[in-house]
């Protein structure tokens, strides 16, 4: 079982694009603050963690959407990531579904006090939503170093004492700037914004390189980042996030505008982003991977490659899968399994338990049936062991077939492999003790209650 390891460090959290609004032209992505030492007391006050506690994050949108305009709102970092507080119950399947039941369970249990009137509570363009299990709709990396307890307490008491009322603005006060200031409180200068790749303004991919080369500047800062792939489902992949002037390079969308500068300021932009803007967020996380899973004992160099893997495991994870979905399934049957998750969530009645676990009643051939949907309960004997085994064969194909910046990291993947064997087994255990059943009473042997 995966267990937290405990770290004491601030971070540059940098999410991925979603494909809506002007994000899908720009990509720019959302940014935020990791803390692994302060905790929420409040959606707005700020306390120091306390044992078993994991950490936090703190994040400022245009409207939060809540009873007052607050600048910024900080949640638990296991409410941030999967939407439970315990991330054993984190779900394995993201759908919009799922992620409004995580929502509605969130603001009824933290919430109370901030989000009374009708639009906080039913409108889906009130922010606060995207605090809660955001890795149901992009991947997230966390850029971290450490800190000391001293930091923390100043930044607690001067953000305490501050007001936290809203003043969003998209070019000079977005969400990047915000992380800019709080990375700049503990270490001035660290954190910079790139106005000329940029076009003027600040942007989450600026913000975490230039705090990565500053970190790399400063060794004893001990600079680890973190990777969280967003959940397989129904929702749309995130896309990568990229700075102004790489998106004029990558996106078609900016075909014209490109064709416009062709003449003029198309040579400045070019040297622009090869001298100053190239940052590949992902293989710096493969150059200095950390996990909040991995075993506090292991030594760096075999730490990076139980986290990251090597491109020989991932083949032949690959070729290991293929062999089993041949061996189990062909033709028609192939092609049901990319569809499985569409089927199960347009079917099935997901909701949580008690603990925020998720859970999907499905009706098929005149009988209900459950399949457990979060780490927890994927292989549960409650869980139906033949659509466990087809929702995790998905789930691994899925895997196994992203690339890499939307593949979860092997430390996670070996969890969802044991569970696929587990589910295997299983159902093989139950086919055989049917076929028994059914061969006896062809025979007539009677069956002993």
């Amino acid at each position: 079982m995966l267990s937290p390891a405990a770290f004491a460090d601030v971070g540059v959290v940098l999410n991925e694009s979603l494909d809506e609004d002007m994000d899908r032209i720009s990509s720019t992505g959302h940014s935020a603050v990791y803390f692994s030492r302060i905790c929420p007391e409040s959606p707005v006050r700020l306390r120091l963690c306390r044992p078993g506690e994991t950490g936090s994050v703190m994040s400022n949108y245009i409207n939060i959407g809540e009873d007052q305009p607050f600048e910024w709102n900080i949640v638990p970092l296991n409410i941030y990531l999967f939407g439970v507080e315990d991330p054993r119950n984190r779900p394995l399947f993201g759908s919009y579904k799922i992620k409004r039941l995580l929502e509605d369970r969130y603001r009824q249990r933290y919430l109370a006090g901030y989000c009374t009137v009708a639009s906080c509570i039913n409108s889906q363009k009130a922010e606060w939503r995207e605090m809660v299990a955001a890795t149901l709709i992009r991947s997230i990396y966390i850029f971290a170093v450490d800190t000391t307890v001293e930091q923390d307490q100043q930044f607690i008491a001067e953000f305490n004492a501050a007001t936290n009322k809203n003043h969003f603005n998209g070019v000079t006060r977005n969400c990047a700037d915000f992380t800019k200031h709080v990375i700049n409180t503990y270490f001035p200068h660290s954190a910079k914004a790139d106005y000329l790749n940029d076009f003027g303004m600040t942007s989450p991919k600026a913000v975490a390189r230039t705090f990565t080369h500053y970190a790399l500047h400063h060794p004893e800062s001990q600079l680890r980042i973190m990777h969280f792939a967003q959940v397989p489902g129904t929702i749309k992949r995130s896309r990568i996030v990229r700075s102004g002037t790489e998106q004029l390079f990558h996106s078609g969308k900016l075909a014209v505008p490109m064709t416009l500068l062709a003449h003029y300021a198309l040579p400045v932009v070019t040297v622009s982003y090869l001298t100053t803007a190239r940052f590949n967020v992902q293989k710096a996380f493969e150059q200095l991977p950390a996990s909040l899973f991995a075993p506090e004992s292991a030594a760096p160099d075999a730490e990076q490659q139980l986290i990251v893997g090597t491109p020989e495991e991932w083949k032949d994870l690959r070729r290991d899968l293929d062999s089993i979905v041949d061996e189990n399934t062909a033709g028609e049957a192939r092609s049901e399994l990319s569809q499985f998750f569409k089927q199960i969530d347009e079917t099935g009645a997901p909701y949580l338990d008690a603990n925020g676990a998720a859970w999907m009643k499905i009706s098929m051939d005149g009988r209900s049936s459950e399949l457990g949907l979060s780490a927890s309960n994927v292989v549960a004997p409650r869980s139906d062991s033949a659509l466990s085994y087809e929702f995790l064969l998905t789930r691994v194909s899925h895997i196994l077939k992203s690339p890499t910046h939307a593949r979860e990291t092997m430390l996670e993947f070996q969890q969802d492999w044991a569970n696929l064997e587990r589910a295997s087994a299983r159902k093989t255990l139950e086919k055989n003790a049917l076929r028994v059943v059914r061969a006896e009473s062809a025979r007539g042997v009677p069956r002993a209650f």
